[in-house]
């Protein structure tokens, strides 16, 4: 199988390095000084389950790409979900097979109308990674599982080929007939999370040492019942587990969108947060994420004025 993995930072390739461990077919799609990058130093991966260095992975560039390649791996930033797609266009063909990586549900209804509806799987993973200054990837904590699945929960070859892809790969990769219910309780603690953790400009244990465990519980409630408004009830056990998670006493978890606002960077406020108010449209009041979303975006507009002020300057 020829795998096409788009770009090389931190959850492709972590998960695209695995496969070339195990001694799987795996080019990545990159920008020009990332591959300059990659062919000078190997793609280096500093892992509790394993260092691996991959001498000259292959690349490509986007203007090199002519040919259609049996999966796509794609783990962007919503807000380049567009780009992307028009970089890895010519790699899929008729029988390719796109596994999304990213949070929320909007990227997976994009790829399915601009690649056709059986192209885009479901998938979600789970796992703590960067890029440090050197453009090695450093894993967090020893969480790296991933789950991928037809979105119509069907068994299928194609799937099944994948899961054999990455047998005997350092991570923890699973073959899910539940997909979209996975995703949508991510989804859930997700949105809650950076909701919270934006809103008070703290990690978990700081939210709760300034006794924020009522609003963060009910703001988690709001997301999971617009998940349930859906027909994507986050199960008693799993919710238990959220709750608990976004309560920790001591705990300095804390949503990436906090770290990208304390940078300065652009952040995933339409697609964790407004798509998910969007979709609970009509079945009630959702006022802790109508107010974390409008703080998210007054962040956007600001970060959007002051740029046009330094580039007018």
């Amino acid at each position: 199988m020829r795998i096409l993995v788009v770009g090389a930072g931190a959850i492709g390739g972590y998960f695209g390095g695995r496969l070339l461990q195990a001694g799987r077919d795996v080019t990545f799609l990159v920008r020009p000084r990332r591959q300059a990058q990659l062919a000078k130093t190997g793609l280096v991966i500093k892992s509790p389950a394993g260092d691996v260095t991959i001498a000259s992975p292959a690349t490509l560039t986007a203007d090199a790409l002519h040919a259609p390649f049996d999966l796509v791996m794609l783990s962007c930033k919503s807000y380049d979900l567009q780009s992307a797609a028009d970089s890895f266009t010519p790699a899929v063909g008729p029988r390719t097979k796109i596994l999304p990586l990213l949070n929320g549900m909007a990227h997976v209804d994009y790829l399915a109308d601009r690649f056709g509806g059986n192209a885009a799987l479901g998938g979600q993973c789970v796992i703590s990674v960067t890029l440090d200054g050197e453009g090695r990837i450093l894993h967090l904590i020893d969480a790296h599982s991933l789950s991928f699945g037809e979105r119509d929960g069907s068994i299928n070859a194609s799937a099944e080929a994948i899961v054999a892809e990455f047998a005997g790969a350092r991570c923890e990769t699973r073959l899910s007939r539940t997909i979209l219910q996975e995703m949508w309780e991510k989804w859930v603690v997700i949105a809650a999370m950076a909701g919270i953790n934006c809103l008070m400009r703290a990690a978990v244990c700081d939210i709760m040492a300034a006794a924020g465990t009522d609003l963060t519980l009910a703001l988690l409630d709001e997301c999971a019942a617009i998940a349930a408004a859906n027909g994507h009830k986050p199960g008693p056990a799993i919710f238990a587990r959220q709750q608990a998670m976004l309560t920790a006493p001591g705990s300095t978890l804390a949503a990436s969108m906090l770290r990208d606002i304390e940078r300065g960077a652009p952040i995933e406020a339409d697609h964790i947060v407004g798509d998910l108010l969007r979709r609970g449209a009509g079945t009630g009041d959702h006022p802790l994420l109508r107010i974390a979303y409008a703080h998210l975006k007054a962040y956007e507009a600001r970060r959007a004025r002051e740029s046009s002020g330094r580039q007018t300057a």
